[in-house]
């Protein structure tokens, strides 16, 4: 097949062009500045073509020549490119992940490309407890604009009346066999914070858990979809852990390496960023506490309709895979004691 990978410089869009090229598909990858398009182990990706586009311009930026070509000889798209920032302003989730997905609607509406549209876990909003595949969007409740405009691109890609599938990872880490990532992207930022002891203090709600997903697991999910869309057609599918992650156990974790300190876990009604030291009060406002929602929800994702299609399963985010992750981050001089 020929499949056109958006979004495909990042962490998830990298991977997955580099699994479909070593699958034998044509992959076109859509880049917007970074021309490299690699594995999550570094390794060219393999990649057929590299195209440069920009998903906040009507046409993705495309020259009409170059348009008309992908709209003649795509099968399928993968729609991997978003902004995944949570401190933006609306305008510019709404020009990338919301118009930026209706271009993508509307190129894949005239090549009669099947889509395979990537979300998150996390348009289920505040909620805690059980979230269904088959659950209904929220209209309201989002902890960020990020989550929002993810919902708001889910609809779009439903209503196109396009084949589609609607894939949502949830917090995406390193490799489940080795721990390394390629990127250290989200919420890696405020883990470096809190594991390096720059912000020690973290408020959470009682029950709280992170769900951390690896992202070969990810990956092998979305390529296993975008291969069967004529199974996975209509489906929403949960790419999650194989269990969440108390935070507790998280905080545990990193104090479990003699280089750092367990951030001192504070109830969330109890936390007031005010009397934080000076320098931990500007860096929790302005990183770890863009966060800070997550720490505060215990949703229990379900992936029965992932492990119907696929036939994956996630591997356990148990107390050793959390020290492989942050083991590698040491190693690679991310993190410092």
């Amino acid at each position: 097949m020929h499949i056109l990978v958006t979004g495909a410089a990042g962490l998830i869009g990298g991977e997955v062009s580099a699994r479909l090229s070593d699958a034998g598909h044509t992959v076109t990858a859509l880049v917007r500045s970074k021309p490299e398009v690699a594995a999550n182990d570094g390794r060219p990706a393999g990649v057929a073509e590299t195209v440069k586009g920009d998903l906040s311009l009507p046409g993705m930026g495309l020259d009409e020549e170059t348009y008309a070509r992908l709209a003649e000889g795509v099968d399928v798209i993968i729609h991997c490119a978003a902004l995944t920032r949570f401190d933006l302003e609306e305008d510019a989730y709404r020009a990338t992940n919301v118009e930026g997905t209706r271009c993508v609607v509307e190129l894949a509406t005239a090549s009669g490309a099947a889509l395979l549209h990537v979300s998150t876990a996390y348009v289920c909003g505040a909620r805690s407890g059980p979230v269904l595949e088959s659950d209904p969007l929220p209209s309201t409740g989002f902890t960020n604009g990020y989550e929002a405009s993810k919902a708001e691109a889910e609809t779009l890609v439903r209503e196109s009346g396009l084949t589609h599938a609607i894939a949502r990872p949830s917090i995406v880490v390193g490799d489940s066999r080795t721990g390394a990532i390629r990127q250290f992207d989200t919420i890696y930022a405020a883990f470096k914070l809190i594991a390096e002891g720059r912000v020690r203090h973290m408020p959470v709600a009682e029950g709280a858990t992170l769900d951390f997903v690896p992202v070969d697991h990810v990956a092998a999910g979305i390529v296993a979809l975008a291969q069967d869309m004529r199974s996975a057609n209509g489906g929403t599918y949960h790419l999650v852990s194989g269990g969440p992650v108390p935070v507790q156990a998280f905080a545990d974790a990193i104090g479990s390496f003699d280089a750092f300190d367990a951030p001192t876990l504070v109830k969330a009604e109890d936390f007031d960023p005010a009397t934080l030291p000076a320098m931990e009060r500007r860096l929790f406002r302005r990183v770890a506490g863009v966060y800070a929602n997550y720490f505060q929800r215990d949703p229990r994702f379900d992936d029965a309709n992932t492990r119907a299609v696929t036939g994956l399963e996630p591997p356990p985010m148990d107390h050793a895979m959390l020290r492989k992750l942050i083991q590698y981050c040491i190693d690679v001089g991310f993190l410092k004691a």
